[in-house]
């Protein structure tokens, strides 16, 4: 819950400025084509992009900060990885060292504030991630100042909207969800959630840098806070329309598939992952084939397909006891509570028992140590 908590509020620093970018076209263009890179999963390509911003704009913080989006993104994809870690902060120290030094001579500077409050808000969402807690709690008491007057500054920048408005929504929404995250919100301002939504729509709608981002947050809310999957399968479709080469997004659209109940567009999205994930194309990790496969044995359950129901579901297992160790997701529980069920219904009495008994040796997960209990004393049928 902490953890969760302390992920969401280091990440109202991620913004761009867009006042500056604007006077120079090329830069512009350049800025523009990288971050499309990093989203579209292009690391190489955007690194090329991203080293001739700072080749051609040594003295702006914009080309040091999206290569350490870089490393960001590739975090992102599987957040158990840590051999990036020490680099994005390294990264992160050199954009923030670079800001000083244009504030020593610019207080003023709206580009040198928002790539330093961007900075240290994603060195904390780093260090929360890591659970390095009263590290990340700083980093966000030091960056709110910087973010807030660099709002003073540029109030009309639609793209400066995004982090307020991930702040205001989460810290109206947060608190009363999880009481005991209360006392950390002493410390910051109060938030008000449908300010934060509005402000969100408009860097989603007018903002010409942080749009995709503020897009993905409101995905996001409306999924978890709002339960409207509805609405967050809106802009899941926009982002994955906008950028089909990234896996999270894609992700994002088949899992809310699911929550519509769309089974045979869930079907489709998902397969088109484990195909990826199989040529083995960027972002498209083993975690990322453990879900694919775990929601094509799903629908496979589900059209009373056994036997490719079998398959996948086996895939999804295997793949999560590689991935998992000891902590077993919800993935590898249901994936061999499901494969019980199939054995039970193909007669293989005595191998469904000892699954269900490995189900119960796990941590309870959507009752299934219920489940597992009831089909041990009788056999799974439809």
């Amino acid at each position: 819950m902490l953890k969760k908590y302390l992920i969401i509020v280091s990440t109202i620093f991620l913004i761009f400025n867009g006042k500056l970018f604007a006077n120079d076209a090329t830069f512009d263009s350049l800025v523009n084509k990288g971050i499309r890179e990093i989203y579209n999963i292009k690391f190489e390509d955007a690194e090329v992009t991203f080293r001739q911003v700072i080749a051609s704009y040594p003295e702006h913080p914009a080309g040091r900060f999206f290569l350490a989006m870089i490393d960001w993104w590739k975090i992102l994809l599987d957040l158990d990885e840590e051999k990036y870690d020490d680099i994005l902060f390294q990264k992160l120290e050199d954009v923030i060292f670079q800001c000083d030094n244009i504030l020593e001579k610019e207080p003023k500077n709206v580009d040198a504030l928002f790539f330093k409050g961007g900075a240290i808000g994603f060195r904390g969402r780093l260090r929360a991630v890591r659970e390095s807690w009263l590290k990340a709690a700083d980093d966000g008491r030091q960056a709110l100042p910087i973010v807030e007057y660099a709002y003073k500054l540029d109030p009309e920048n639609k793209d400066v909207e995004l982090g307020f408005g991930i702040y205001n929504y989460y810290a109206d929404v947060i608190p009363d969800r999880y009481p005991l995250i209360k006392p950390l919100m002493f410390f910051f301002p109060s938030g008000d959630k449908v300010k934060g939504i509005q402000q969100l729509n408009n860097t989603a709608n007018f903002g010409k840098y942080a749009k995709f981002e503020a897009k993905y947050f409101l995905m996001t809310l409306y999924n978890q806070f709002e339960n409207d999957p509805y609405k967050a399968y809106e802009y899941a479709l926009s982002l994955s329309q906008e950028f089909p080469d990234n896996p999270n997004f894609q992700r994002w659209l088949g899992r809310l598939a699911v929550r519509k109940g769309s089974d045979l567009e869930y079907f489709t999205i998902f397969s088109d992952v484990f195909e990826r994930c199989k040529n083995g194309l960027p972002g498209y990790n083993t975690k990322t084939e453990r879900e694919a496969a775990y929601y094509k044995g799903i629908y496979y359950k589900n059209i009373r397909s056994a036997d490719s129901a079998k398959v996948y579901l086996e895939q999804s297992e295997k793949l999560s006891r590689e991935i998992e160790g000891k902590s077993p997701s919800g993935f590898l529980v249901n994936s061999v509570l499901y494969l019980a069920y199939i054995d039970d219904l193909q007669g293989r009495r005595e191998d469904a028992i000892l699954k269900y008994k490995d189900v119960l040796n796990m941590k309870e997960f959507s009752q299934s140590h219920f489940h597992a209990k009831l089909y041990l004393e009788r056999p799974y049928t439809e």
